[in-house]
């Protein structure tokens, strides 16, 4: 009996000298310092002696298949991370080779949108405009799309058109004219065909894209040629031309060289008076409605436009293909935004031509009725370097030809 008490103590003695502490699971993770491709994790412990495993991936990601870092710390940085983007971190508390915690539950994270950048870079994706596949031309959340109620002719190519404000800053009125934009603005003007119009489905091919940059309290221009491969779209500041071809809604086949503009080309349109300036983006060729929505409106509620509080202070440049328009206002319309860039005080042919083409220009200082036959005959034709408009364009705007032909008729 005495030996066998003796076995019993010794026994549960040796039990004693192995039983190991508890390796406890962290608590209290949080997150901060979040950015576009960085966050840090940071969490508590009551192994102030143990080491660390943090596991991360994308949302969803399996547990073992992820990116594993060893850390001593009770924080990290993890670095690399795609923008706007949600990851899920777990973290395992190492105690010793042989006594390891359980993972924790999963602890999620988005990074942010990235900021625009202001800057002419090499590639277009090194910008931001856009998020996900740049081919898909998703608007990133720093930016918004803006339309005109005219739009400039180019050769039947869609457009897409983005205003990237800095965070914090707005457009501001400035009359029914351009808006006042703040300093690192960007604005981006996407040029594509669809492939047949009859079936979006078959997709488009993606020409260009224009950008004008405030710095300093000058625009800068720039043009992105997109790639054959539609991947991205590389800066090119010299201009070129290249075949496309579409099929129309009447299912006819089209085809033209298409001409990418020089910086050269772009200071003709963009320049008055020795600076550069949008053509496009007036508050009168943006105050109408987008599925029963005022444009101008919308922009108020989203305090991207400040200085007014309702579209009704602005007038509205009409559109040229509204048939409840008078024949007049729709084909001074047209003209304003084709040929007013140029035919303006301070424009490029402001030497050469008396013409004043804007919009709000009375008609009796316009010089439309005392040059009617020359623009009749200028727009009659297309011949590269003597028909209008000048640059720009590779074809005749049929529609928009007999639009003005019919309105020069009435002044005779």
């Amino acid at each position: 009996m005495l030996f066998l008490f003796m076995s019993i103590i010794f026994s549960c003695n040796n039990d004693d000298e192995d039983m190991v502490p508890v390796c406890d699971t962290v608590t209290n993770i949080s997150s901060n310092s979040i950015t576009d491709n960085s966050v840090t994790i940071s969490w508590e412990t009551a192994n102030t002696s143990a080491t660390y495993t943090v596991e991360y991936g994308i949302s969803g990601f399996s547990l073992g298949s992820g990116i594993t870092i060893p850390t001593t710390d009770t924080n990290i940085q993890i670095t690399g991370l795609l923008a706007h983007t949600t990851y899920d971190i777990y973290i395992q508390t190492i105690c010793s080779t042989n006594n390891t915690s359980l993972y924790t539950n999963i602890f999620s994270v988005t990074t942010l949108v990235p900021n625009v950048v202001p800057e002419f870079k090499t590639n277009l994706s090194e910008l931001n405009l856009f998020s996900g596949d740049l081919n898909e031309l998703n608007i990133t959340s720093k930016g918004f799309e803006y339309n005109l109620s005219t739009t400039l002719f180019s050769d039947y190519a869609h457009k897409q058109r983005i205003i990237a404000l800095p965070e914090g800053t707005s457009m501001e009125h400035n009359g029914d004219g351009l808006p006042i934009f703040p300093d690192n603005t960007v604005i981006a003007k996407t040029f594509y065909y669809n492939i047949d119009e009859r079936d979006l489905s078959l997709g488009r091919k993606i020409i260009e894209t224009r950008i004008l940059i405030k710095l300093n309290g000058a625009w800068e221009t720039g043009d992105y040629k997109w790639n054959d491969a539609q991947t991205d779209a590389i800066l090119d500041l010299v201009g070129s031309s290249l075949p496309v071809t579409w099929i129309d809604t009447e299912g006819n086949s089209n085809s033209t060289t298409y001409k990418i503009p020089s910086n050269t080309d772009c200071f003709t349109c963009h320049g008055n008076n020795e600076n550069i300036i949008p053509i496009g983006p007036k508050l009168r060729s943006m105050n109408f409605e987008i599925n029963g929505i005022n444009q101008l409106e919308q922009f108020i509620a989203n305090s991207q436009l400040t200085g007014i509080t309702t579209s009704t202070s602005v007038r509205n440049l009409p559109n040229w293909e509204d048939d409840n328009e008078s024949l007049e206002n729709r084909a001074r319309a047209y003209m304003d935004i084709n040929c007013a860039h140029c035919h303006i005080p301070g424009g490029s042919c402001e030497d050469e031509s008396t013409l004043n083409l804007a919009y709000e220009t009375p008609l009796d200082e316009s010089d439309i009725v005392q040059q009617n036959f020359s623009i009749d005959y200028r727009i009659s034709f297309y011949l590269d370097g003597l028909s209008m408009p000048y640059i720009g364009t590779s074809m005749m705007h049929t529609e928009g030809v007999a639009l003005i032909q019919s309105y020069l008729e009435t002044l005779e």
